[in-house]
């Protein structure tokens, strides 16, 4: 049914099925298929050096009595790229040095007979990731053949510092930002992914929370300590009813829910926009703790457990007689006072 502008929703199978909707978090394919780095990647700045062989007395880089030739200092551009002459422009940054010797050799085969090409590596730090937020030690790694993975670097980095169980790991790659529970990467091997130059890894808690209201053990705001959290747990958290004052037929989740969702609970083709719900769990109903332990938690829900009738008609009734001794009380006194004269 509506009141005001908020369905009310009498929680079951249905609804739960409808409702079990947990936030995405993962890797895209094209970060889970990206290939590992080696720790001799070649990226922008660095500085490489050549020594070329050639099997002519007069070739293209050696003279009568030399069989070989060093080119020193070709500093790969800010696009990636080395040119070498009669080779022409190479990509070098994302290669090894093994795979950029074979184009030279390749290029300058056309030319010269037989040619065989050295490259190293002069200068530059390789490929390297920036560890931040809730790791153990923070700090700038170089990528290396021990941590090529993303797991494996934070473990580079000491491990983290926040409850593995709602720790987020966000990494960030040029414009692209995706996040992943920390747990995930483990039960998911495919979510380990490889790194590359210029990744940071952002390590922080699971922030999310509800808050609990009403006739409960404690009311207050609760941090998600799990990725799902169901309500029956959600209650427990807050040392669950309380006894003597809580209506167990009344346990109410106030939601803001989205449109899709929204038209799956109701059954209706109308609904346009996030709608005020509110469910209601009736922990008395044969199936009533099975859906509380089936209905999933979400961020900014507020549960609110009402009172037991006979609570209210106590206090009313306590209300009353307090206030009928009141009167009754002057006027024993009155007569107190009539009969010591």
């Amino acid at each position: 049914m509506q009141e005001g502008d908020a369905f009310v929703v009498t929680v079951n199978d249905r609804v739960t099925r409808a409702t079990g909707v947990t936030e995405a978090l993962g890797f895209s394919e094209a970060f889970r298929n990206a290939h590992p780095l080696g720790s001799d990647t070649i990226r922008a700045g660095d500085t490489l050096g050549l020594l070329i062989y050639e099997n002519v007395e007069d070739g293209l880089f050696t003279g009568p009595g030399v069989s070989g030739a060093v080119v020193e200092e070709l500093q790969v551009d800010s696009s990636g790229f080395i040119f070498i002459p009669y080779a022409g422009r190479i990509r070098a940054a994302g290669n090894t040095p093994n795979a950029v010797r074979d184009v030279i050799t390749r290029r300058l085969d056309e030319q010269t007979p037989d040619p065989q090409v050295v490259v190293r590596r002069l200068a530059g730090d390789g490929a390297t990731v920036s560890v931040v937020g809730g790791a153990s030690a923070q700090g700038v790694y170089p990528i290396e053949r021990s941590s090529r993975m993303l797991t494996s670097m934070i473990a580079a980095a000491g491990g983290i510092a926040v409850s593995p169980s709602v720790a987020l790991v966000t990494v960030t790659r040029g414009q692209h930002v995706e996040t992943a529970y920390l747990q995930d990467l483990y039960t998911n091997p495919h979510l380990d992914i490889a790194l590359r130059d210029g990744d940071t890894i952002f390590i922080e808690e699971d922030t999310r929370g509800f808050t609990v209201l009403g006739a409960t053990g404690t009311q207050n705001r609760v941090e998600f300590d799990t990725d799902i959290i169901t309500a029956i747990e959600a209650l427990a958290q807050v040392g669950g009813l309380n006894p003597s004052l809580a209506n167990p037929t009344g346990v109410f989740v106030f939601r803001n829910e989205p449109e899709a969702v929204a038209k799956a609970v109701l059954g209706r083709d109308d609904i346009v926009g996030t709608q005020r719900m509110v469910y209601v769990l009736d922990l008395t109903a044969p199936n009533g703790m099975f859906q509380a332990r089936d209905f999933v938690m979400r961020d900014g829900d507020t549960i609110f457990v009402t009172e037991a009738p006979v609570v209210a008609f106590n206090r009313a009734v306590g209300v009353l007689l307090g206030s009928v001794t009141g009167l009754v009380q002057p006027v024993a006194t009155v007569n107190q006072v009539s009969s010591t004269f």
